[in-house]
């Protein structure tokens, strides 16, 4: 699984055969790139509805949207998605396959309102566990990684995703005022016993600036030995086989 941080939470994803793009937001200092600059992914995953998570989804409408109902609804008024995984979007708890991925939403703790005229809902914000297998039947073999999206700390990374879905590695948001800052992100590795562990969401704007440093620090004052890999924006990492 090889995974590319374009700054922010966007993420480009791909699994076996399958791209996926997470949360396009290309306004942001740590990438080069402009979305015209990338093919179209296999699918766009968004985790919630604020601006700095989709405000490039348009540019790659082509894709199969996986989001929550509320959302798919809003990005096919909105930017002319017409495909959606189920042909309705996902919620909470449901796994979907999407290509060679399998693609489980969990919860985030954060809010999720899309600042319109009208203020919609995008209904519940969101994480993403992908894996290479069926989390029914995934096993030693199988690489499987949880994005946490925009959220707190909250106990269901420790007692639902660790403990049932056995993430390998996490991606985190790092930046404080808005998510986790560097201390609770550290514990959530802890909780999460992965392997690797990935910060996001931070240095985008000056309430969210952050030293990965002190990431990497409170990672192991909390007990884990998981491997911080701080990327540069527009930069890749592979797990797993």
């Amino acid at each position: 699984m090889e995974l590319t941080w374009y700054g922010h939470s966007t993420w480009h994803i791909t699994v076996g055969e399958t791209e996926l793009l997470i949360d396009p937001f290309f306004d942001n200092p740590k990438t080069d790139l402009d979305p015209s600059d990338l093919e179209t992914p296999d699918y766009v995953l968004l985790t919630h509805g604020h601006a700095d998570h989709i405000a490039h989804a348009g540019e790659f409408a082509e894709a199969t949207l996986v989001a929550t109902p509320e959302l798919v609804s809003y990005c096919q008024e909105e930017f002319g998605f017409e495909d959606a995984v189920g042909g309705m979007g996902m919620n909470l708890g449901g796994t979907v396959e999407c290509g060679d991925a399998f693609v489980t939403m969990v919860r985030a703790d954060h809010t999720n309102g899309i600042m319109t005229e009208n203020d919609a809902s995008g209904g519940m914000p969101a994480g993403f566990v992908i894996s290479d297998a069926d989390p029914a039947d995934a096993d030693s073999s199988s690489t499987t990684l949880y994005n946490a999206g925009d959220t707190s700390l909250m106990s269901e990374m420790r007692d639902v995703i660790g403990e049932h879905l056995e993430p390998d590695a996490a991606i985190v948001p790092i930046g404080d005022h808005f998510t986790m800052g560097p201390t609770q992100a550290g514990i959530a590795v802890d909780w999460l016993d992965v392997d690797t562990a990935l910060p996001q969401h931070y240095d985008t704007f000056p309430p969210i600036e952050q030293d990965p440093a002190d990431f990497e620090q409170a990672v192991s004052d909390a007990g884990s030995d998981a491997e911080v890999v701080a990327l540069e924006g527009d930069e890749s990492f592979s797990i797993g086989n």
